[in-house]
């Protein structure tokens, strides 16, 4: 589409620099390695790490907590969900180096071997996977879904008195889930095992 004035507008003189630069297949400066502290699952690394590294990258390449999946490496998916402060978040999204000190739990963090968390059972209980690669960043987001309902935090769906423990519809989890895709189609039992812990917690 032409511009008004039939001209194409100027590229700035440090763009222009730039692109120069790429087209002549030269290397571009990248800002140096960050010192950080990662508290995660109650532990601190202190790493130097370069400041474009996402936070998934640095716990699955890093520090080997592969229990967080990359999945669309975009948001779009919810296989990288892990909690900050409490909070789920896409890790995929997110630079490591924004959470310098901040409280990070990822699966391996929410129960053990022994003693699972009751959402980690109760997605075993009621089959809530198939291949099982979704699974920690479901569970991850369950975990935070019921912290959300006790905050009395509504989603889009929250209507009247479904806030009071136990009144929580199986519509209201699956708004609540609906950022956490399961490419196996096992949504009816991630519902079930949701809900099971809804009324065990009412």
């Amino acid at each position: 589409m032409p511009f008004r004035n039939g001209s194409e507008p100027s590229m700035p003189d440090d763009d222009q620099n730039l692109s120069e630069q790429r087209a002549q297949g030269a290397t571009l400066p990248c800002a140096p390695p960050q010192p950080l502290t990662l508290r995660i699952n109650g532990a601190e690394h202190n790493l130097t790490i370069e400041p474009r590294v996402t936070l998934l990258d640095a716990l699955r390449d890093v520090l080997g907590l592969t229990g967080t999946k990359k999945g669309c490496d975009r948001g779009q998916c919810g296989a990288c969900t892990v909690l900050v402060d409490g909070q789920r978040i896409n890790s995929c999204l997110t630079l490591a180096v924004m959470h310098d000190g901040r409280e990070i739990t990822t699966v391996e963090g929410l129960g053990t071997e022994g003693l699972p968390h009751p959402m980690q059972q109760a997605f075993m209980d009621c089959d809530g996977f198939q291949c099982g690669y979704c699974t920690p960043g479901q569970v991850c987001s369950a975990v935070a879904l019921l912290d959300e309902v006790k905050a009395r935090q509504a989603s889009m769906l929250t209507e009247g008195d479904q806030l009071a423990p136990g009144a929580l519809s199986e519509d209201e989890i699956r708004e609540r889930m609906s950022g956490n895709l399961c490419r196996c189609g096992a949504y009816p039992n991630i519902v079930k095992a949701v809900h099971s812990v809804v009324l065990r917690q009412a």
